[in-house]
């Protein structure tokens, strides 16, 4: 490690005050809002039903602020009504938008309305009743909607939530992440009946190694492929990345609301997203930032930084100018020398090194050269929709053993496959024909790596490697 990244100790005092935010996930007073979260993101309720939603106003580091106004409102109240406390109620048939909104911030859901259906729900059961999670870690919960004489009925809307947002936050699917020690009551409501679980939050222990996990190329309305690989992260705790090009074709509103959402989406409030090219084919990208929110950085930058654990991560944007002394290179180096951790780890969408169809490029070597400057440890990238991992390498493609970084290419959230026929130099392994996630724990001098394909899938790689 360079002596560059342990100076600095004006900057040592906001990364440790930043962390011990997000660990007690408690905003600062008078912090503003800066996104505002609504869930469930996506609903569909019957005619004269309704669906609770809920607004949680975020500052900056994601934590709550409880204590400020939502007002709510929907652009078409013929179809769905919203009150003040955020109930929608289905009129008649047919699809509308709810907004929450608090200090200028807003969020939305999109609520679909069908026709009453022939058998009431009369009960629901969550499953499992009891759980327990570390801080920043994940649990999948289940309800199920049944009928008077307790039989399971499907196609049945279910929205979650939570007693306690500060001890232990749920998206739409029944996911839950934990975020400060305590006790929270999870419900889940089906046409105004309610299951819940009582969820444990407890501390994370020190030492214990941090999961990073994701993909890039996700979400196509016409593939199943991201269902598949977001079946995958209901079972991983951890953060998630994506690597770009996360909602096919252009990255629109309605492909994030209809095609990402309702899968990876589930894990959006744990997602810390880097974008690709198709997310620009919308103007400025505007929906992704839109879309993710504080969890993509600063609004239309598209890079930023973050600490897990033992590890400083860097996601960047590979869709802007990176030539050295670009705003960016020049923001990734001061990022680089303010940094006090030992292992470096960055994520953007385009490939230096690739053998897939779109191969090599050597618009991101100037980002590669101030990481390996830095002595950092690892890139993943996505673009070509196949799996490689490469040897530790220099910025020029030269084996480096010692401070070379190694890269993944991780193109397989679920779009579609690219196929080569011959690697390209210090390739160590790759597959061209499974879908899948790359898992990384991340120790506090080494990782591990793990591809883990979807379900029917044979295609695995494993192994460790350390910091420099």
């Amino acid at each position: 490690m360079s002596a560059a990244r342990r100076t600095g100790p004006a900057v040592l005092v906001c990364v440790i005050v930043f962390a011990c935010e997000r660990h007690l996930e408690q905003a600062t007073p008078g912090a503003r809002v800066a996104t505002v979260e609504v869930t469930p993101p996506t609903a569909t309720v019957p005619v004269g039903q309704t669906v609770q939603l809920t607004a949680t106003p975020q500052d900056s580091t994601d934590a709550p602020l409880p204590d400020r106004p939502v007002t709510w409102t929907s652009d078409n109240p013929a179809i769905v009504s919203v009150d003040v406390n955020g109930l929608a109620t289905g009129k008649t048939p047919g699809s509308a938008t709810i907004t929450a909104t608090s200090e200028g911030k807003s969020g939305v859901s999109y609520i679909s309305v069908t026709e009453i259906p022939s058998v009431p729900v009369a009960s629901v059961t969550v499953s499992p009743p009891t759980a327990t999670v570390e801080v920043d870690q994940t649990v999948q919960l289940t309800a199920t909607p049944k009928d008077a004489n307790g039989s399971p009925l499907t196609g049945r809307t279910v929205t979650w939530s939570s007693s306690a947002t500060a001890v232990a936050i749920v998206n739409g699917s029944g996911l839950v992440t934990g975020r400060a020690s305590g006790a929270a009551t999870i419900t889940a409501t089906s046409e105004g009946q309610r299951g819940t679980a009582e969820v444990t939050v407890t501390a994370r222990p020190p030492g214990r190694g941090e999961v990073l996990v994701g993909a890039g190329d996700i979400a196509d309305c016409g593939s199943s492929g991201a269902e598949a690989t977001a079946a995958l992260l209901d079972a991983i705790p951890g953060t998630v990345f994506t690597a770009g090009d996360n909602a096919y074709s252009s990255g629109t509103a309605s492909e994030y609301a209809n095609c990402y959402d309702p899968t990876w989406g589930r894990h959006k409030a744990r997602t810390r997203p880097a974008p690709g090219n198709h997310e620009y084919n919308t103007s400025d990208a505007a929906p992704y930032y839109a879309y993710f929110g504080a969890n993509a950085g600063p609004s239309g930058r598209g890079y930023y930084s973050y600490d897990l654990g033992d590890w400083h991560l860097i996601s960047l944007n590979s869709n802007i100018d990176m030539s050295a002394g670009s705003a960016q290179e020049l923001w990734l180096r001061a990022d680089l020398a303010a940094t006090t951790k030992t292992c470096v780890l960055a994520y953007w969408h385009h490939p230096r090194f690739s053998s897939g169809s779109h191969g090599s490029s050597t618009e991101s070597q100037p980002l590669w050269q101030a990481l390996y400057d830095y002595n950092a440890d690892v890139v993943v990238v996505g673009h070509d929709h196949n799996y490689q991992r490469f040897a530790p390498q220099t910025p020029s493609g030269a084996p480096d053993p010692v401070r070379g970084m190694r890269e993944f290419v991780a193109g397989t959230g679920g779009r579609s496959h690219y196929s080569f026929s011959t690697p390209i130099a210090n390739t160590e392994a790759y597959n061209t024909d499974t879908w899948g996630v790359l898992k990384l724990t991340l120790d506090a001098a080494s990782y591990s790596w793990e591809f883990i394909p979807i379900a029917g899938g044979t295609y695995r790689d494993s192994g460790t490697g350390a910091c420099h």
